[in-house]
């Protein structure tokens, strides 16, 4: 038998490639594209059928090409899922001996609705894919890398930040606060790494052609703006079951869709009560008519993103691919290491948002307010500053002050005022709280959460995913589950099923993020660590925003307020306080700064 010979010049060759998510879409262009190159391609997703169709293509290419490159697939291995990536990492160590590239390329939509509309679960699951995804394949991948290793994280430049803009990208809150912390979590672990000689890059490629954006993303967005501003002959809700059974049929047949439209306009009959075939035809005339307004917005939204790109062009994934493949070099990524790439392709000017200072009186006016103060923390600095507030606002006139703790054992501290301690993860027990707030006091003006520190000098690449999950928990899910019931609570009763109520309803939410390091002499790596979960909250921060003011037309307003400056000072006290006791007086509700550094100011 004749000795098949392979090419050993393939830039490639020899290299074990991971590429997440890549059944589909952009990561089975990047398997493709390594496996021209000679690597052996690793692909992984959670349905089987996809994958096995891209290890047919990825063996072709590999024969064409000429490689010795083999295929491994693992079907059923979600990123999110511990045991199923330690188990395939542990697996591929044996079979290659080493991973040389691990492409975190795994995503999904999420929930494209306004943050109001969205559930917990959807919240989770968004940010479990993107971020923790990311975080557990980067880390658990580790194990198998050695010297030289590469770490790409394709990311989104909706999330990237000028000096004085945060850039909204709206119905994708936890989209956004997810990628925002993945770019940052990409520049912390090039610190970190190092030593080791692996890599880290994120690439924000913007805009790119595939069935997500079209087929999701673009006609969900649609959805949502006709769910909040209204359609002739349908609610909200109702508008909400076009978009759930008929907007999946876009593109389909002209049978399959009619077939579609006439199921949903039975379903609203009944809801109504009365499913009589008159109505049903009436209806269905009504369902067809949003679903093509639907499609047009879709398509206005595509046009207008177009415009925002110097070429006009949306990148082909192929385009991604290369990209990917090139930052995956020894030379490129040895001189872009830790960096995001590109930072701007889409021109999209936004309002700058970032302030340095919260102008108000020294005794702010709150009289006759209610104002409700949540704290996650137990940490001795948090507690006190939980207490300092809850005293300047008490004694500036409010009506109530309400402190909410996550800990039964933190209730102590609080005696002096009037105080809960809540399961602050819990959906119901949130919503529970606040609503009680607004039935016995009569509304609810200010929220205030204050998140707490999390330790700067802990590696995150050694972090168990116990610890991470911590994290995420604290930083982005409890953040983001007291925001929207704070906003809702603050909004006239009905407001999520009927968008319109929203339209100038009036309260403040103030999120007091975690504290810049302190110290003389502050290292890139704690800067970089520290960097990660604020900079989850600044793209949130602006997502909402964008979404109470422009969608919802209501006048509540989200601040984040960030102590700690440059330099590595110690946050100045009283400072804070008085903001916050400000922001809770509504001062800033007219102002487009919504992230406050507040010790970047000068004294």
């Amino acid at each position: 038998m004749e000795k098949q010979s392979f090419k050993s010049d393939l830039k490639f060759t020899g290299k074990t490639v991971v590429v997440t998510g890549s059944g589909t879409g952009i990561g089975q262009a990047i398997a493709k594209k390594f496996a021209e190159q000679g690597a052996n391609i690793v692909i992984m997703g959670r349905r089987k059928e996809p994958l096995d169709q891209t290890a047919g293509i990825l063996n072709e290419i590999i024969v064409s090409s000429g490689s010795a490159g083999k295929v491994a697939v693992f079907p059923g291995v979600d990123v999110s899922d511990e045991a199923g990536i330690n188990s395939m990492f542990d697996s591929l160590k044996k079979q290659f001996g080493k991973v040389d590239i691990i492409v975190n390329n795994a995503g999904v939509s999420g929930p494209v609705k306004t943050f109001t509309n969205a559930s917990v679960k959807e919240f989770r699951d968004a940010v479990a894919i993107h971020l923790t995804g990311t975080f557990w394949t980067s880390a658990s991948g580790l194990n198998a890398m050695e010297k030289g290793g590469k770490i790409i994280t394709i990311a989104t430049f909706f999330t990237e930040e000028n000096r004085y803009e945060q850039r909204p990208y709206r119905f994708r809150t936890p989209y956004t606060a997810a990628q925002g912390a993945k770019n940052r979590l990409a520049e912390a672990l090039a610190w970190e790494l190092a030593e080791r000689d692996i890599r880290s890059i994120s690439t924000n490629p913007g805009p790119v052609h595939s069935d997500r954006i079209y087929k999701t993303v673009y006609p969900k967005a649609a959805a949502e703006f006709l769910r909040v501003g209204g359609y002739p002959g349908l609610t909200s809700l109702e508008v909400e079951k076009v978009t759930a059974g008929a907007l999946p049929l876009l593109g389909e047949p002209d049978d399959v869709v009619s077939k579609g439209v006439r199921q949903v306009a039975a379903e609203i009959a009944k809801g109504r009560g009365q499913d009589t075939e008159e109505l049903i035809k009436k209806l269905s005339e009504t369902v067809a008519g949003a679903l093509a307004k639907m499609q047009e917005i879709a398509e206005k939204i595509q046009n207008n993103t177009s415009k925002m790109i110097v070429d006009g062009e949306f990148l082909t994934q192929e385009d991604v691919a290369e990209m990917v493949m090139n930052l995956s070099g020894e030379k490129i990524s040895k001189l872009i290491n830790g960096r995001v790439i590109p930072n701007d392709r889409v021109f999209y000017p936004v309002k700058p948002i970032v302030g340095t200072a919260v102008e108000g009186p020294a005794q702010p006016d709150l009289n006759g307010k209610v104002i409700v103060i949540t704290t996650s923390s137990s940490a001795k600095k948090d507690v006190e500053r939980v207490r300092q507030v809850a005293k300047i606002i008490q004694g500036a006139g409010t009506k109530q002050v309400i402190v909410l703790t996550n800990s039964q054992q933190d209730m102590q501290e609080y005696q002096e005022f009037h105080s809960h301690a809540i399961n602050m993860m819990d959906e119901e027990s949130v919503r529970r709280i606040f609503n009680t707030a607004r039935t016995k006091f009569g509304g609810i003006d200010a929220v205030v959460h204050f998140t707490g520190d999390y330790d700067y000098n802990a590696a995150f690449s050694t972090l168990s995913r116990k610890q991470w999950d911590a994290l995420v928990d604290n930083f982005i899910y409890m953040p983001g589950l007291i925001t929207k019931e704070a906003v809702n609570a603050m909004a006239p009763q009905g407001a999520v099923e009927e968008p319109s109520k929203y339209k100038g309803s009036k309260g403040t939410v103030i999120i007091v993020g975690p504290d810049a390091p302190v110290g003389k002499k502050i290292s890139g790596i704690l800067r970089a660590r520290a960097d990660v979960f604020r900079g989850a909250l600044r793209p949130y921060t602006a997502t909402v925003n964008q979404e109470l003011n422009d969608v919802l037309g209501s006048n509540m307003k989200l601040c984040l307020v960030l102590a700690g400056n440059s330099e590595g000072a110690e946050p100045d006290a009283a400072r804070l306080y008085n903001s916050i006791a400000n922001l809770a007086a509504g001062v800033a509700a007219k102002r487009n700064e919504a992230i406050f550094y507040l010790d970047e100011a000068r004294k």
